[in-house]
């Protein structure tokens, strides 16, 4: 049992299981499916300050700040103990393209040649950690929720702000992966 649930589940398994997601959360309150909201809740609850923006009952969404723990906690639980300790498999195209610009370590699906304390003082990680988390989280205020949310909650609700925001989203994923990526890598 323990190697099936360490091997990649096939689409048509884990796709519905999201997916079963939003009846979830509809049937038991009516709760809309969101992780980008929860750092708002968060705020709210440290830092009870005067700010309109956190000025609300964030009690009644510790339902969500419950959501993220045990997505905090299973992925940490995931990584643990049922990683693979295979490199993460990936087109040989890519593979050869992150090599020419010195990414190698692909044993894990964020590649530490990347990721870590010491690329966090040059210009590409800067730009990879700090411009890029700033703008997500921009984009995320500023779309009214996280991919997670517009994707799976608002489409399946047949919301057509929703439609425009995934939309835009694959746009600006296509955008950086093809254009930004290459160029930030060749720093």
């Amino acid at each position: 049992m323990l190697e099936f649930i360490k091997q990649p589940w096939p689409w048509w398994v884990a796709g519905p299981l999201i997916g079963l997601i939003v009846p979830a959360l509809l049937l038991l309150g009516n709760k809309p499916f969101g992780i980008s909201s929860s750092l708002r809740h968060i705020c709210a609850a440290c830092m009870p300050a005067n700010i309109p923006f956190f000025r609300y009952s964030w009690k009644k969404e510790i339902w969500n700040l419950l959501f993220v723990l045990g997505i905090l906690l299973g992925g940490t639980i995931a990584a643990q103990f049922l990683s693979d300790p295979e490199a993460v498999k990936m087109a040989p195209q890519l593979a050869s393209d992150l090599e020419r610009q010195g990414v190698t370590d692909f044993h894990n699906m964020v590649p530490a040649d990347l990721f870590n304390w010491r690329s966090l003082l040059t210009a590409r990680g800067a730009i990879l950690m700090i411009a890029g988390g700033f703008l997500v989280g921009f984009g995320t205020r500023y779309a009214g929720g996280c991919t997670s949310g517009h994707a799976i909650m608002g489409l399946s609700n047949l919301q057509w702000p929703s439609l425009v925001a995934t939309i835009c989203f694959m746009i600006g994923g296509f955008f950086a992966a093809n254009l930004l990526l290459p160029w930030v890598l060749s720093l």
